[in-house]
């Protein structure tokens, strides 16, 4: 390396001025947005940003890095609802993570290989999921469980809704908003089924699902 080029910009070489860790998210996204996780690779995105593969490694480790990045990225659009009511925080909080993820068919198998995601957006949602959880009365112990429980049915659902019916094996494509509501349908299932099981509706005072709710059907 040429030390002078080094100290007379202030960057090594290869390096970019004003690339960084959002900069080079942003464009791993645009490619896999355009053309598909297999294209995506350091070697395409620093060609993408016009750097050398090297200079990203100041940004992200390696691609699984990378990856975990993008999947936390997608997790900043997931809304956290304002109602007063916890259920409906928790039944709104996965609802909205359901339409980004199918928003995103793309990254979808990665959240199942990677097991959803774990950077500062999943603890954020995280966070409000487990106090949300707790003030429908579930006992702190078995928060965690129920999280993981609505976070693989969520992902799940999404990767069922957005199968590539290309593929041979593949069933024929479902309509967005029936796949959309049954998984409306089935989380409500499945909220009544976790909060019965432990009298925790009872417990909190919350609504049951099949009352009036004033706040359903809202985006």
């Amino acid at each position: 390396m040429d030390t002078a080029q080094q100290q007379g910009n202030g960057r090594g070489v290869g390096q970019r001025a004003g690339l960084t860790r959002d900069a080079v998210v942003r464009a791993a996204r645009e490619i896999l947005d355009t053309d598909g996780y297999p294209a995506l690779s350091m070697r395409s995105l620093a060609r993408a940003l016009g750097v050398r593969p090297n200079t990203l490694y100041s940004h992200v480790s390696d691609k699984l890095e990378l990856v975990d990045a993008l999947l936390d990225d997608r997790l900043g659009a997931v809304v956290i609802s304002r109602s007063r009511d916890p259920q409906r925080r928790v039944r709104d909080m996965m609802r909205s993570t359901y339409d980004v993820l199918v928003g995103t068919p793309g990254l979808v198998p990665l959240y199942l290989t990677r097991q959803g995601a774990s950077g500062e957006n999943a603890q954020r949602l995280g966070r409000a999921l487990r106090a949300d959880l707790g003030e429908l009365g579930l006992p702190e112990a078995q928060r965690q469980p129920a999280l993981s429980t609505l976070v693989v049915h969520t992902i799940g659902f999404a990767a069922y809704a957005t199968a590539d019916p290309a593929r041979d094996d593949a069933r024929p494509a479902r309509p967005a908003a029936e796949a959309r509501a049954e998984f409306h349908r089935s989380l409500d299932w499945l909220l009544d089924g976790m909060l019965s099981r432990d009298g925790a509706r009872a417990a909190s005072g919350a609504p049951d699902a099949g009352s009036e709710d004033p706040a359903r059907g809202r985006g």
